[in-house]
């Protein structure tokens, strides 16, 4: 994204509702409440994290974002940003790992060492809640420009995202497909699997 698409999106989320899966694993969650939100963006689910007394370590690949967010949570001391990728991110241990709408950018080649950390940084019991892209998306096409967004975008089929919770125990799984507009007017076609799920 340029820079002003990128303003122009956080703008947007800032304010985000709070998702049903997110508060389904925040109440699957009893002690130890510590959360890594991958890809924390304008930071809303940092928000609704620490209101419900999480410790939160935030990342984010965009400047923008942590910026944002530091200005943002400045004055709270539970919250943790740092600016950094999947790949470079220090995973400290958690009882929430929130991946939202953000692994769709993980790289490939580093995707199998990004969820092995993520499933060694849960404790045991830990929730993971998180989305992954489906074939159908208008992101997924191989005609979809993604200069404008990111380099790259992360596709998985049904059984390749049901693959991935062999240790886990799958709380929700859910695939979502509709049409509309994005926030900036263009229109979409989205396929999403949403997943929550207790690491076993």
């Amino acid at each position: 994204m340029t820079t002003d698409e990128i303003k122009a999106y956080y703008d947007d989320t800032t304010n985000s509702e709070v998702r049903s899966d997110l508060l389904r694993s925040i109440k699957l969650i009893k002690e130890a409440k510590i959360a890594v939100d991958c890809g924390c963006g304008a930071g809303s689910n940092i928000e609704q994290l620490v209101t419900r007394g999480f410790t939160v370590y935030g990342y984010d690949i965009e400047e923008e974002s942590i910026s944002r967010c530091k200005e943002r949570f400045k004055e709270n001391s539970k919250v943790f940003l740092s600016r950094d990728s999947f790949s470079t991110f220090n995973y400290p241990r958690a009882s929430l790992v929130l991946a939202d709408a953000s692994l769709f950018f993980c790289p490939k080649n580093e995707f199998a060492d990004v969820w092995h950390k993520i499933y060694e940084c849960l404790f045991a019991g830990g929730v993971f809640c998180g989305s992954f892209l489906g074939p159908d998306d208008t992101m997924a096409s191989p005609s979809y420009s993604q200069e404008p967004f990111w380099a790259n975008s992360l596709v998985f089929r049904q059984d390749e995202v049901k693959s991935l919770f062999e240790n886990y125990e799958i709380c929700s799984f859910n695939e979502h497909k509709l049409s509309g507009h994005t926030t900036q007017g263009v229109p979409h076609d989205w396929h999403i699997f949403s997943v929550v799920a207790r690491k076993t």
